[in-house]
């Protein structure tokens, strides 16, 4: 039924037209006849043509209850030019229609696919709509919970506090209702009619960060204050003391040495972790000789143990270890030496290189006191300790293992941590098989390298 929209003229000049025809044929009527036959015929004429409009008009109302454009009526005269508008005036509006639906469809899905929640509400802060992130985070039912009050849904009174107080500046930090350990920052932004938009965005892990730094400022200042407070009340005591015995000055020197290297030994950690933090520092890397590597571990666990423990050394593989030397000797040796200083004397302690599956694993066995479960998470933080007293008594830096876990990373490797309270640990240090350059076939069985042991 698409047709050409007719002009202003076309429009009139058939209902003219019709009229003109009625009253001529009256007139013919009236010269043929009387003026009563013209009459009749004027009438009739009238009539016909006032039938065929109320046809098209009960047509039109007819199709205005379910307008559809393949029920479109059809019409004469007039009425063509009518409903031919109207055809092409639906299909226009079901082309914008269409357009307005697949807009908001792809910006509904753009809005799906944010990680953060959203949730509209209106003036009354009743929810109108939210994304699948909102289900999540607040256990929010876009069907269920259209209309409900937000603040009957979040019952935490800081929530509520900052919903009524209307001081958006600032966002609002809550943890979750079902996660205690989940943080959320909660933020509304007014628009449009008295609408509001809430945005809540999970910050655990910024959250997180935030306070290892606040505890690795608090804790390098704790490490540092007290070598410096043992060193500075020594040295009071010598100035104040002229005439001091030099017996006891060489003991508070000895001190104030050993608090130094402390001091020392603090710094170098720092350093070393800054510098394998720092993304930009390149990975220089060369084949290592394992057995070589821990012929050295295992002389230093023997000067570091001083014959109170029985140290065991076992290559399982003639594997080499593409990586960088420096940094994995330093990794292995903080295994070794933490395994030396919590293993009480009379311990054993085993080194181990092998290969298990297509990984290459270094492994340092104790028959120390063990690890309860739940400090075994947390292990590889900085400064983190499972008794601090025990940690300063046996000169620790507490960044060890953190170094090991950036080493190991840069490797693309992992530790493994097994430790069991009273019956030992064990940490493995897993590598990649490209990581891997082995030569020979490897020996069915492990070759002993040193077995000999000294206990207290």
């Amino acid at each position: 039924m698409p047709g050409k929209t007719e002009s202003v003229f076309e429009f009139w000049l058939r209902p003219l037209t019709t009229l003109a025809l009625i009253a001529l044929a009256g007139l013919v009527a009236w010269a043929a006849l009387s003026a009563t036959a013209a009459l009749a015929v004027v009438a009739v004429g009238c009539l016909l043509l006032v039938v065929f409009h109320l046809q098209n008009l009960a047509a039109l109302e007819r199709w205005l209850r379910q307008p559809e454009l393949r029920a479109m009526p059809h019409g004469l005269g007039i009425w063509e030019g009518a409903f031919t508008g109207l055809y092409e005036l639906l299909r226009t509006e079901i082309r914008s229609h269409q357009t307005l639906a697949a807009t908001l469809e792809r910006f509904q899905a753009a809005v799906k696919a944010l990680p953060d929640a959203l949730v509209v509400l209106d003036r009354r802060d009743r929810i109108e709509w939210c994304n699948s992130m909102a289900e999540a985070y607040l256990g929010l039912d876009s069907a269920r919970d259209q209309g409900q009050q937000i603040s009957y849904l979040l019952r935490q009174p800081q929530f509520s506090g900052y919903l009524n107080a209307q001081h958006y500046a600032e966002p609002l930090l809550l943890r979750s209702q079902h996660a205690r350990e989940t943080v959320f920052s909660i933020r509304l932004v007014p628009y449009g009619e008295e609408q509001k938009l809430l945005i809540v965005r999970d910050v655990t892990q910024r959250e997180h960060v935030e306070a290892m730094r606040r505890d690795f400022v608090a804790n390098v200042s704790h490490e540092m204050r007290t070598p410096l407070t043992v060193v500075g009340g020594f040295l009071e005591t010598l100035i104040d003391t002229p005439s001091i015995d030099p017996a006891r000055a060489r003991h508070y020197l000895e001190l104030m040495h050993a608090q130094t290297q402390r001091m020392q030994r603090l710094v170098e950690d720092l350093l070393t972790l800054s510098r394998l933090e720092n993304t930009n520092t390149p990975l220089t890397e060369e084949e290592v000789d394992v057995r070589e590597l821990l012929e050295r571990l295992e002389d230093e666990a023997r000067a570091l143990s001083q014959d109170r423990h029985a140290i065991r050394v076992e290559i399982g593989s003639e594997c080499a270890l593409l990586g960088n030397a420096r940094e994995l000797t330093s990794a292995f040796s903080n295994l070794v030496s933490n395994a030396v200083r919590y293993t009480p004397d009379g311990g054993e302690i085993w080194l181990r290189w092998e290969k298990k599956g297509t990984e290459g694993v270094f492994s340092v066995k104790d028959t120390g006191e063990g690890i309860e479960a739940q400090h075994i998470p947390r292990l590889t933080e900085r400064f983190y300790r499972v008794d601090r007293s025990r940690s300063r008594e046996t000169g620790g830096t507490g960044l060890g293992l953190a170094i090991v876990k950036h080493v190991l990373s840069r490797h693309q490797g992992h530790l493994v941590i097994d430790s069991r309270l009273g019956r030992g640990s064990t940490f493995s240090a897993h590598f990649p098989a490209r990581r891997l350059r082995c030569g020979p076939p490897e020996t069915a069985s492990p070759q002993t390298a040193a077995d000999s042991s000294a206990s207290a």
